[in-house]
């Protein structure tokens, strides 16, 4: 009630609707977690009967609320002219509390999953239709205060500060998280349900122990096979560098991520025979480099480290593995998750019961097909499903379970011409002649072509992970007129869209549309991918395609040294030298300039050395264990959660809640 009649709406017709209607969006979360310690799978009769008699006593209990406080303050205004249907829809969320027959309910015609007796626990099966009986009741005498008051949210950053391993109704992601010190740093711990969860399900305190050490790792070299404190000194490292590197092991996510230069120092790096090129290099492995091999490295890690999922543990029964199922597979060895009928079935559990939606996600593996989607919806419509957010993995442009690789060698597979064969042909017959019309003195309707032989420039950078390149086709004097976008392979929808749009902006380039408005529109742009920007001399991130190569052409053509991240010491920009500083008033451009030779970039040496510094700050970043990725706040202390990865300067995730 306070948080209806105190709070501030972003717009007037919020404000208005909420007055009317008085609408709530109470939840909860941690559902998952709660089934693990009670060992039960989350794909389970028993535990959707259980979650949702628990969602069932919530909403229930909060209409009876709402109509206890109307009889004092009133229903909400609207509810005279909604009586009639409120009235209706309480009595069908009864009727799901007693598992009525479908013919019972009123005004539809598919039948809601109800609270199955010989499944659901008798208390809360009692509790849940008390609270049906009393909101209908009190609800005929009194109305209701509020039109909606359940909704089930992500509690993805609420459910964080309240120590919950699993967000509103989602299954936990991922066995393994990294827990914050409250004096600095991290530390790796096994999620807090599996301990209770392998207690309820027999298992003795030494079992749970070792289980714990498969899954999270010993976080010492003490017993490790191959590589341990005996094998490192053999192999030239001192006691106090062995020391060093027993400290990171209880937060390191990876076993090579400890051995690195800060940790070890560089004397002794020196010493050990490595370079500094080496060392800088975030795909050198110093223990490599020292001589163990791959598979011994991932047995010690194994060992170290831990292998992040239950599956293989030692004792750990076949019979108890759905238990621990997770939302995509646990570690570099897991094999289990929940299917996405799984997560459709738990949420056609509590629909009945929520009478706004519920927002999860319904992960689904790479090679999932149209098919396997098409019968998911399917699947969702039938159940009575109000909302289904599907997420096929990799579906994204962008997302940081992919491999990370520094460097322009990424993406080898794109083809190196620039655009889509079928659209260099269209562009080139719109652009081929070359036209006598000064091209900001034109009149309505009027187009300058380009000259069949002309300069421009070729960018290719990589951006957020995908390697982009554009190209420009330039008037005698310098003007930009036509631009190319290269992306992805041919075929690729994206790729195609980049085209179409290059295309439109050429034209309008070439019928007057000033260089200066494209880029006051399309700079900061958000959409991925985006990200961290490697291949360009003075731009190092960007929030989307269009943000960088905006950016990238309002630097070269236009002198706009402000969007960029690293300033010239020497302006150089591409401008021809009869170009004035206002595109929107320049005159006719009288002719070619003697020397149409395009300007080379900045080379400064102040320049590239103020690059090489960045470069280095990316490559730190990774040797350091983060994921060398920049996050939106401009922090490199990107360290990856389970699968996700979130910023330790800000806060933001990659989006798994």
């Amino acid at each position: 009630e306070i948080s209806v009649l105190m709070a501030q709406m972003p717009s007037a017709e919020i404000a208005e609707k909420t007055y009317l209607f008085r609408t709530l969006g109470l939840g909860y979360a941690n559902i998952g977690s709660l089934l693990m310690r009670m060992g039960l799978p989350y794909d389970d009769e028993q535990a959707r009967a259980i979650t949702g008699a628990i969602t069932s006593i919530m909403c229930g209990q909060s209409y009876a609320t709402s109509a206890e406080l109307a009889e004092t303050l009133g229903a909400f205004p609207r509810y005279e002219a909604n009586k009639k249907h409120m009235l209706r829809v309480i009595r069908n969320h009864k009727r799901a509390a007693y598992n009525a027959d479908v013919d019972e309910y009123e005004g539809i015609s598919i039948k809601p999953k109800g609270l199955d007796p010989a499944i659901c626990p008798e208390d809360l099966l009692a509790a849940a239709r008390e609270c049906w009986d009393e909101a209908l009741e009190l609800g005929k005498e009194n109305g209701f205060r509020n039109a909606q008051v359940t909704v089930l949210a992500p509690t993805g950053t609420i459910g964080l500060l309240m120590d919950c391993d699993t967000t509103g109704i989602e299954p936990d992601f991922a066995m393994v998280k990294f827990k914050k010190l409250a004096g600095g740093g991290y530390f790796k711990i096994v999620n807090q349900a599996v301990p209770p969860a392998l207690k309820r399900l027999g298992y003795t305190a030494e079992q749970i122990e070792e289980i714990k050490k498969y899954t999270v790792g010993h976080s010492t070299f003490t017993g490790c096979p191959n590589i341990n404190g005996e094998t490192l000194r053999e192999k030239g490292l001192t006691d106090a560098a062995v020391k060093a590197l027993e400290e990171q092991l209880e937060s390191a996510f990876h076993i090579n991520f400890v051995f690195n230069q800060f940790t070890l120092g560089k004397n002794l790096c020196a010493d050990l025979g490595f370079s500094d090129e080496q060392l800088n290099d975030p795909g050198f492995s110093i223990l490599e480099g020292l001589g163990f091999s791959k598979k011994e490295i991932e047995d010690a890690n194994d060992y170290v480290c831990g292998t992040m999922t239950v599956e293989g543990a030692p004792h750990i029964k076949k019979e108890h593995l759905p238990v621990f199922d997770c939302a995509n597979k646990c570690g570099r060895k897991g094999e289990r998750y929940i299917a996405a009928d799984g997560h459709i079935k738990m949420m056609s559990a509590v629909q009945p019961f929520i009478t706004g939606a519920i927002s999860k996600t319904v992960n689904m593996p790479n090679d999932a097909t149209i098919e396997d989607i098409s019968d998911a919806y399917m699947l969702s419509w039938r159940l009575m499903l109000k909302a289904n957010a599907l997420y096929r993995d990799g579906c994204k442009l962008s997302q940081p379970l992919n491999t990370i690789v520094d460097g322009l060698d990424l993406l080898d597979e794109v083809d190196e011409t620039i655009g889509v064969a079928d659209a260099h042909e269209a562009v080139a017959a719109r652009v081929s002649e070359v036209g006598s019309t000064d091209i900001y003195g034109l009149t309505r309707g009027d187009r300058r072509r380009l000259p069949k032989r002309r300069h421009g420039m070729i960018q290719e950078s990589v951006v957020g992970g995908h390697k982009v390149y554009f190209k420009t086709g330039e008037y005698e004097g310098g003007h930009v007129g036509e631009l190319f976008i290269d992306m992805y392979k041919e075929g690729a929808s994206f790729r195609s869209l980049l085209n179409c749009f290059a295309i439109a902006v050429s034209k309008g380039l070439q019928y007057g549309v000033p260089l200066s408005e494209y880029v006051d529109s399309f700079t900061f742009t958000r959409f991925e991918p985006a990200g961290m920007v490697v291949g360009h001399e003075t731009i190092r991130s960007s929030t989307s395609v269009l943000d960088f190569i905006f950016r990238a052409l309002g630097y070269e053509y236009l002198g706009r040294d402000d969007l960029v991240h690293i300033k010239p010491v020497e302006k150089q920009t591409r401008l021809a030298e009869n170009s004035l500083s206002d595109e929107k008033t320049l005159g006719p451009v009288s002719g070619a300039t003697a020397d149409t030779k395009a300007p080379t970039s900045v080379k400064d040496k102040a320049i590239r050395k103020k690059l090489s510094e960045e470069d280095a700050k990316f490559s730190e970043a990774r040797l350091k264990g983060y994921t060398g990725e920049q996050c939106g706040c401009g922090s490199m202390r990107v360290r990856r959660n389970g699968t996700c990865t979130v910023c330790e300067d800000c806060g933001s995730t990659s989006g798994c809640s």
